[in-house]
């Protein structure tokens, strides 16, 4: 009875003067820093690409169908993110918890593939001092899969939450924020993906 009326009282908080929750708010001002951030460094790799006669093909030296299958479990990752949320505001705590696993199972599983890729292509002998394209490659995606470590560390805090019962249908913010958070990184790397991988 007292754990639902806290939830009930953390429901009824007044939001922020714009009307969005406090840390909602503050991940969309945190987002709207990182698209200027991803803007930047997409940005220079297409002036570069472009700039450059001798740009290499991306398929002579990166594995675009692992890469794919890499961006499609990010994707489902994103599918699962989704159906996370959409459970815990049903009040399906069961499936809350599933789907935060899932999720959070996806995103270790594309880091551990993105670290694979990375320790091939350095034993084949493309590294960052190879060529521009070796530089720009790691910088950008690079900074990506550090994202993506930082996304699944939060998601292994909230999930364990979830496991704790500290979410309810009344009280889940914390499960939509780091929602957020999770479907950019997912849209910037199949901005990425697009962009060295398949031009």
């Amino acid at each position: 009875m007292a754990n639902h009326a806290i939830a009930h009282e953390h429901a009824l908080e007044p939001p922020s003067a714009t009307g969005i929750p406090h840390d909602k708010m503050g991940m969309w001002v945190f987002l709207c820093s990182e698209v200027m951030f991803f803007t930047g460094l997409i940005g220079s790799y297409i002036v570069l690409r472009f700039a450059s006669p001798t740009w290499p093909h991306p398929g002579n030296t990166l594995n675009i169908w692992l890469t794919a299958f890499n961006t499609f479990i990010l994707i489902c990752s994103s599918v699962t993110m989704v159906k996370a949320l959409a459970s815990v505001r049903d009040g399906d705590l069961r499936k809350l918890k599933l789907f935060l696993s899932l999720t959070l199972l996806f995103g270790a599983t594309f880091l551990s593939i993105q670290a694979y890729e990375y320790r091939h292509l350095l034993h084949e002998g493309f590294n960052p001092h190879v060529s521009l394209f070796g530089s720009v490659f790691y910088t950008t995606t690079g900074f990506h899969g550090f994202h993506v470590f930082c996304g699944v560390v939060c998601m292994s805090f909230v999930t364990g939450k979830a496991f704790l019962g500290k979410y309810t249908q009344a009280h889940h913010q914390g499960v939509e924020t780091i929602g957020l958070y999770w479907h950019f990184v997912d849209l910037v790397w199949i901005i990425l993906f697009t962009i060295i991988y398949l031009f």
